[in-house]
C-alpha cells in the first residue's frame, strides 16, 4: 500500500519525447514534490519517451500500456493507482510557470461543493486562451464557436478575458489541465473510455454537473498550453474522431431530438463537402453518421 498524498499529476503520454522534458522541468522548478506524486501512463508510443523519462526523471512513476486506448482510459489507469487526495490531469503540451496547487487545494477545502476546477491556460507567447466551454448542446456548441471564433481577434481576446477575470463556474474546464477530487473521480467511474479522443472531459463534467458538484474555472493562476485552439477545419482521421465522439456525447446527454437535428446538419455538411472536395474522410463520417452505434 502507498502512502498518501495531498496530490496526484497524471500525465498520458504518446510519442511526446519533445515535449515532455519542458513539462517535467517545469513541474521540478515550480511545484514541492514532497507531498505529491508524478504518474506517466504511456500510451504505447514508438519514440524514445518512456526511455528518456526513466533516465532523467527517475522519481517519476512510469506505466507502459501494451496499445494506445486513448485519452480518458490513459487517465483512468493513472487513478487508479494514484494516492493523492487530488487528482491534477496534465497534457504533456503545457508548462507551468508557478506552483498553482496551493490555491487548487484551498479552493476545494473552501468549498466543498467544488468537485473539477480548470486554471487559466495561456499561448507560448502568453496571451489568453479560451479554456471552458458552454454545456454541450447545439446552443451551447454554436455558443462556445462563436467564443473562439472571437478569441481569434487580439481585441476580442482580451475583451473575453476580462469577462472572465473572476472565479466564475462554468459547464465545462477542458482536459489539458484539470484538477479534480480524487473520490469524486472514483465515484464517476472516471472517464467514459468509450471517449477515444474529444468529448471526455466535457461528458465528465457533466456527470460531475449532477452529482451536484460546481465547475469552477480560476484565473487567479496559470500555465502555458502549447498545443491552443486549433480553428483548421482539414478532414482527416481526427475529423472522424471528433464526430464519433460528438454523436455518442449527444446519445448520452441530449434530447433525442437533438440527436437528430445533429445528424441531418452533420449529414447535410460533409455530404456537401464530399460533392465538393472528394475528400475520403468526407465519405467516411457520412457512413459513420448513418451507421453510428453508441454500445461498439
Amino acid at each position: 500500500m502507498g502512502k498518501k498524498k495531498l496530490y496526484s499529476i497524471i500525465l498520458v503520454n504518446y510519442n511526446g519525447e519533445t515535449i515532455l522534458p519542458d513539462c517535467l522541468n517545469s513541474i521540478d522548478k515550480c511545484v514541492p514534490q514532497n507531498n505529491c506524486e508524478i504518474i506517466l501512463v504511456d500510451n504505447a508510443s514508438q519514440d524514445g519517451s518512456v526511455k528518456l523519462v526513466s533516465e532523467k526523471f527517475p522519481y517519476v512513476k512510469i506505466v507502459k500500456l501494451s496499445e494506445n486506448y486513448g485519452f480518458g482510459a490513459g487517465n483512468n489507469v493513472g487513478a487508479s493507482m494514484a494516492y493523492g487526495e487530488f487528482l491534477f490531469l496534465l497534457n504533456t503540451d503545457t508548462i507551468l510557470t508557478e506552483n498553482i496547487f496551493p490555491h487548487l487545494i484551498a479552493l476545494m477545502h473552501d468549498n466543498p461543493q467544488i468537485g473539477i476546477i480548470g486554471p487559466k491556460l495561456l499561448n507560448s507567447d502568453g496571451s489568453f486562451q479560451i479554456s471552458f466551454a458552454h454545456t454541450i448542446s447545439i446552443q451551447g456548441e454554436y455558443q462556445t464557436q462563436k467564443l473562439h471564433q472571437a478569441a481569434t481577434n487580439t481585441v476580442q481576446r482580451k475583451l473575453i478575458e476580462q469577462q472572465y477575470k473572476q472565479l466564475k463556474e462554468v459547464d465545462v474546464v477542458v482536459g489539458a489541465a484539470l484538477f479534480i477530487r480524487s473520490n469524486l473521480f472514483h465515484k464517476l467511474g472516471g472517464f467514459d473510455e468509450k471517449f477515444f479522443m474529444y468529448f471526455e472531459e466535457s461528458d465528465l463534467c457533466k456527470r460531475a454537473q449532477k452529482q451536484g458538484y460546481k465547475i469552477i474555472y480560476t484565473p487567479d493562476i496559470s500555465l502555458i498550453h502549447l498545443k491552443g485552439y486549433s480553428t483548421q477545419k482539414t478532414i482527416n482521421p481526427m475529423t472522424l474522431e471528433y464526430r464519433r465522439s460528438q454523436l455518442y456525447y449527444y446519445h448520452k446527454h441530449r434530447r433525442f431530438i437533438e440527436q437528430i437535428l445533429l445528424r441531418i446538419y452533420l449529414f447535410t455538411k460533409f455530404m456537401l463537402e464530399w460533392i465538393s472536395t472528394g475528400n475520403p474522410f468526407s465519405r467516411k463520417i457520412l457512413i459513420l453518421i448513418m451507421t453510428f452505434n453508441p454500445n461498439k
